[in-house]
């Protein structure tokens, strides 16, 4: 069982750490999933997510497609999304993840290690928002 801490940690170089683990096998827990950072401006960041949440079915708009809006299910959701989803193996990855807002008590002990190269440090601006956020932005209670 490996713990990712997702604390201060870029979305998509995270993501891309916990998909490989998955596939080679490995069962993975996010914890702090509300602290994982996207990098760019806030403005641009809010109206590219504004637009991807927003779209819908031309016909019938009330039929989706619909989007997450918490910080779990957004890091959940870009995790399966880097995972093969049409063969068998990255199918049973997926059935290994689990992603946690805050630390929850069966963790609370245990040595949680961070996805090398991901942390904000290595970002190179200043420039990024939290899903803590961007889902207050959207209407979440975090």
């Amino acid at each position: 069982m490996l713990i990712v801490d997702g604390k201060d940690s870029v979305l998509g170089r995270m993501s891309t750490f916990v998909a490989k683990a998955l596939l080679s096998g490995e069962k993975v827990s996010v914890v702090n999933a509300e602290k994982v950072v996207i990098s760019g401006r806030k403005e641009a960041t809010y109206a590219h997510y504004d637009a991807w949440r927003l779209s819908r079915n031309i016909a019938n708009p009330l039929k989706g497609p619909f989007h997450h809006k918490s910080p779990e299910d957004v890091v959940a959701a870009t995790i399966k999304g880097m995972l093969p989803h049409k063969n068998e193996r990255g199918r049973k990855a997926a059935h290994g993840l689990k992603v946690y807002r805050g630390v929850p008590a069966e963790f609370a002990g245990k040595e949680k290690i961070s996805a090398p190269d991901a942390g904000i440090d290595n970002l190179g601006t200043k420039r990024y928002i939290r899903l803590e956020e961007l889902s207050k932005y959207w209407g979440v209670k975090v």
